[in-house]
């Protein structure tokens, strides 16, 4: 008779700081987890206290809190056991753990032996590195530990050997002085089965990546590997789940959705996990256009601002803002706001009423023509003798940024900024005016992938009239004025923007490849000389593997620049 064994994945969305709402919501999991005939509920890195805590990382006391939240779930948990991502301190070191919860009590606990410390991770800023094996025992099947960056980087040697006498007893712990990988360390203290706890964050094109480093680390070590993801939006990150198991040949067998919480079960008979449950891929932009809903829901809903505010321009940016914010928050709690000038176009008008019918979302119109009179009249004396330039097409944008900030001060509801990544990357947006604002949502969009995304919402249904997605784009600040004046063509920018800031190529690399010396000259010089802009830009929400925020860390101040030869 086979031995079976039932592993349940818990794919949660945890709250940063917020202890006892992710115990409890961890302790729902067990239960339900229990219901359905599970022996183990495996939770993602952290979901103790929410990832990533950054700072809070730096206070004694947010490890004691943490200590007590963990002693009190543990007293909670019967009739299954729980592994548990928290933070640890002992000996007046911290580390990055999992607990083996049953029966009551803590029964041990692994820390993560390789910290990331790249893009978006600083873990060596806050945690050491654990040097031991943790392998327990479920019936008849044994289970090692390791914690995300354990078996994504799976490069630095552990400093204990395991000792394969303990694991019969339920928890081995490595003891002697050799050297092994943390999945390799697993696998010689006993383990079949490697249970992996992450917060991944997403990015276009991660699961793949999680796909094939993965089957890697199961071809090394022969374990099947289970792999248990956090979701949720966590300020500019958003992580997307996805949580699957790998059979010791490497097989997906279990997948659970995206962008969404979900509890997998993943039966193993004689430590072999058998095919269950396999969600769908989606296509790029339904996975984008997810990421960016579930990124403005949490960021509303976890910093409990009622609802949200976008000004529209009649654009495809502001469009896209808006769909992505009435999806995300529904129609009610997201209001549209119209603020022409004399530069503004009828159809700019029309199509943005016709967005905000469509979408069933309040919408006002508030003119600035008359503030724009009013301060320019006060401006006229010391403007006088120079030419009409930026500075009278700038005001506009401020003026438009004042108005909506002060219905965010009135009602409560946050602003969402509409600039997208082509834009922040060359400075195309104005200080104080069309950057006011508390979210920005398409920040790490480009221009090109904005119109893909507007034609995938219309996809599912047609909200964005179709001349919104065919006009030249322009900020209307200025009679006849499109983004082109200033700009070189989108496509050209966007290649640009993508191969020297996302790729890290060089100006000569990119001139190597085609594109032309002068543009990436041009863009390059414009990309550096907006860094000032970008550091008083809202944050905004991560889609690709490298964004303006925590993976963007370059000097204001800085006379540098490549040669181009």
């Amino acid at each position: 008779m086979a031995n079976i064994v039932k592993i349940a994945i818990a794919q949660i969305n945890c709250v940063v700081g917020d202890l006892a709402g992710n115990a409890a919501k961890i302790l729902r999991q067990c239960e339900d987890a229990r219901a359905a005939g599970a022996d183990l509920v495996l939770t993602p890195e952290l979901a103790l206290c929410g990832y990533p805590p950054e700072d809070l990382l730096l206070r004694d006391g947010f490890y004691r809190e943490c200590a007590i939240a963990l002693e009190r779930l543990a007293r909670q948990v019967s009739g299954i056991a729980l592994v548990v991502g928290h933070p640890h301190q002992d000996d007046g070191k911290r580390y990055n753990a999992a607990s083996v919860i049953r029966d009551g009590r803590i029964v041990g606990t692994y820390h993560k032996h390789t910290l990331p410390n790249y893009t978006v991770f600083d873990e060596e800023r806050y945690f050491e590195p654990g040097g031991q094996a943790c392998v327990f025992q479920v019936g008849e099947t044994r289970f090692g530990l390791n914690i995300c960056e354990d078996t994504w980087g799976a490069l630095g040697p552990l400093t204990a050997r395991p000792e394969k006498d303990n694991v019969q007893v339920g928890i081995n712990i490595c003891a002697d002085a050799w050297e092994a990988t943390a999945p390799r360390a697993a696998r010689e203290a006993g383990a079949q089965v490697l249970l992996v706890l992450n917060a991944s964050p997403y990015h276009m094109g991660k699961q793949a990546s999680r796909d094939d480093v993965m089957r890697e680390r199961v071809t090394e070590t022969g374990m099947a590997l289970v792999y248990a993801n956090l979701v949720g939006g966590q300020d500019e990150l958003v992580f997307d789940g996805a949580s699957f198991a790998l059979d010791r040949r490497g097989e997906k067998v279990c997948q659970l959705p995206g962008f969404e919480e979900a509890l997998g079960l993943v039966t193993f008979a004689d430590g072999e996990p058998q095919r269950g449950a396999i969600a769908q891929a989606e296509p790029l932009e339904a996975e984008v256009y997810e990421a960016l809903c579930l990124g403005v829901r949490d960021y509303v809903g976890k910093n409990r601002f009622p609802g949200a505010i976008v000004g529209l321009s009649g654009g495809v940016d502001s469009a896209l803002t808006l769909c992505i914010a009435c999806d995300a928050l529904g129609a009610e709690r997201v209001r549209a706001v119209m603020m022409p000038s004399q530069y503004t176009a009828q159809m700019s008008l029309e199509d943005s009423r016709e967005l905000a019918r469509n979408l069933g979302v309040r919408y006002d119109e508030i003119p600035i023509g008359p503030a724009f009179d009013a301060l320019l009249g006060l401006l006229a004396k010391v403007f006088s003798g120079r030419p009409v330039d930026a500075a009278e097409e700038n005001l506009q944008a401020r003026i438009r940024g004042t108005l909506l900030m002060a219905l965010s001060n009135k009602f409560g509801a946050i602003v969402l900024t509409t600039g997208n990544k082509s834009e922040m990357a060359v400075g195309y947006a104005t200080l104080y005016g069309d950057m006011a604002g508390g979210f920005a949502v398409i920040k790490d969009i480009l221009k090109t992938l904005v119109y893909r995304l507007c034609k995938y919402r219309n996809g599912i249904a047609r909200v964005i009239p179709e001349r919104i997605l065919t006009r030249a784009p322009s900020a209307e600040l200025r009679p006849d004025q499109t983004d082109q004046d200033s700009l070189p063509p989108y496509d050209v920018l966007d290649a640009i923007i993508a191969a020297y800031m996302e790729n890290d190529l060089s100006p000569a690399e990119m001139v190597a490849q085609g594109l032309g010396a002068e543009e990436v000259r041009r863009v390059v010089e414009m990309i550096h000389r907006s860094e000032y802009k970008r550091r008083q830009a809202p944050i905004g929400i991560r889609i690709t593997h490298r964004g303006f925020g925590k993976d963007w860390r370059y000097p204001i101040t800085s006379r540098y620049r490549e040669p181009y030869q």
